[in-house]
């Protein structure tokens, strides 16, 4: 078994850094891989400053992808630590382990992005029913609030940008169109209402 737990910690974890599997086994239709995290010391996310001193330990359970079919749930220990800086806010801390584990998630960053994927190509109940088949069953909304949680990107400054007035309701509710055109691409933009009262 002791030539194999190599071999397996390559195969789940050849993206993420700092971690060594223990154990992996299959119970019904989960897979549980035990793991743990290597590090011995770690960065305050307060103040930045390194400890090495240990506070204690705790398990987390984040989902990953699926592997022929079956649920793959990961138990991975991880250090909590004590900051060594009397300034910093924060007393304690806990480890993160980058591409596997964020800060109250629960899933693997490899899950995340798979959901997100198919989250912005087909959005809601088509993407719900695409994840099912996946055997990644997550309800629509959260795949949305997953799309809703990314960065905006980067627009470009417009070349020309129109105004227009709209009335919903003559004499009494207005609104304003901006129309932008940048780079060969018209893009549309509404503005607050405004409601004259009489």
């Amino acid at each position: 078994m002791n030539e194999v737990l190599p071999q397996l910690n390559e195969l789940l974890f050849s993206s993420v850094e700092g971690v060594w599997v223990e154990s992996v086994e299959v119970i019904d239709t989960v897979v549980r891989v035990e793991a743990r995290t290597t590090a011995g010391r770690a960065a305050c996310p307060g103040c930045g400053c390194w400890s090495g001193r240990i506070h204690g330990s705790y398990l987390r359970f984040p989902r990953d992808l699926p592997t022929a079919g079956t649920f793959v749930v990961v138990s991975l220990r991880v250090w909590r630590f004590v900051c060594e800086e009397e300034s910093c806010e924060r007393m304690t801390f806990a480890e993160h382990v980058p591409g596997l584990t964020r800060r109250f998630g629960r899933r693997t960053g490899r899950l995340r992005s798979t959901l997100v994927s198919v989250g912005l190509a087909l959005a809601g109940r088509a993407g719900a029913r695409m994840a099912d088949a996946l055997k990644v069953p997550v309800g629509r909304n959260t795949r949305l609030r997953l799309i809703a949680s990314l960065p905006d990107p980067a627009t470009a400054v417009p070349r020309v940008v129109g105004v227009d007035e709209y009335a919903q309701r003559k004499g009494r509710v207005y609104g304003t169109v901006l129309k932008r055109q940048m780079f060969g691409r018209a893009g549309f933009e509404l503005l607050r209402k405004r409601v004259l009262l009489a």
